[in-house]
């Protein structure tokens, strides 16, 4: 059985950590022992989620990072390991939307930030924080899709484009990180209520919540040595 201080002496980083289900992994590693570093493009949030964490009597660090700006990430990834000297989790949350539009009347500019948040900034921090772990080793990497990866998504073609790739992109590193004993798994939630996400019309008592989420990260970065579950769809028990 898995005690609440079974990531004691790890590092875990959380990009998107400001707020929703980024704020909420955080929580959730920083209970179970892990000293946790988030990261996001609010200081003020990132400093508020932070306060509460530390209020608990936990370890949490907030470091401003764009993970669209290469030279932010690679300066996050010098502090944490001239910090810390290892990282241990990595859970790749930070995401964006896009605008509530059929493709054909989406702009380019829009275009490219949904997909430098969602997929180059999974990228930026994989290439930054892996080589770390490769010479301890050991790691989990989570990266946070969507059910929108499996499923089609009018109006939102762009973003779930953005997750099916997430998903191509996990399963391909995790068969190339592997032989290091690092896991590489996806969590694709479905509907999550969140300020990011509220979903207009739908019962919030009956979706997803962002502890949910957090739920499922805890369980993957606490597997067994022999286990590896590299896939999780999370689905509300009744549609809300």
């Amino acid at each position: 059985m898995q005690t609440s201080d079974s990531l004691s002496d790890q590092v875990a980083i959380v990009t998107g950590g400001g707020r929703g289900i980024g704020a909420a992994i955080a929580r959730r590693l920083a209970g179970m022992g892990a000293s946790v570093v988030i990261c996001g493009r609010s200081r003020a949030r990132l400093d508020e989620v932070a306060a509460r964490i530390r209020g608990d009597e936990h370890l949490c660090e907030a470091i401003p990072c764009d993970v669209t700006r290469l030279g932010d990430v690679e300066e996050l990834a010098r502090l944490v390991l001239e910090r810390h000297r290892r990282v241990d989790i990595l859970v790749n949350n930070a995401g964006i939307g896009g605008p509530d539009v059929p493709l054909h009347e989406l702009a380019p500019h829009d275009w490219d930030a949904i997909f430098s948040t969602n997929l180059r900034g999974v990228y930026y921090c994989m290439r930054a924080f892996t080589p770390a772990m490769i010479s301890a080793a050991h790691g989990h990497i989570v990266n946070i899709s969507s059910i929108a990866g499996r499923n089609p998504l009018p109006r939102g073609a762009a973003y779930a484009a953005t997750k099916w790739a997430l998903n191509g992109l996990s399963y391909s590193a995790a068969e190339e990180l592997r032989r290091y004993n690092i896991r590489v798994s996806v969590v694709s939630p479905g509907s999550v209520h969140t300020e990011f996400s509220p979903h207009e019309g739908k019962d919030a008592r009956k979706m997803l919540q962002p502890e949910d989420v957090a739920h499922v990260v805890a369980m993957l970065v606490t597997q067994a040595p022999q286990s590896f579950c590299s896939d999780v769809v999370l689905r509300p028990t009744q549609k809300p």
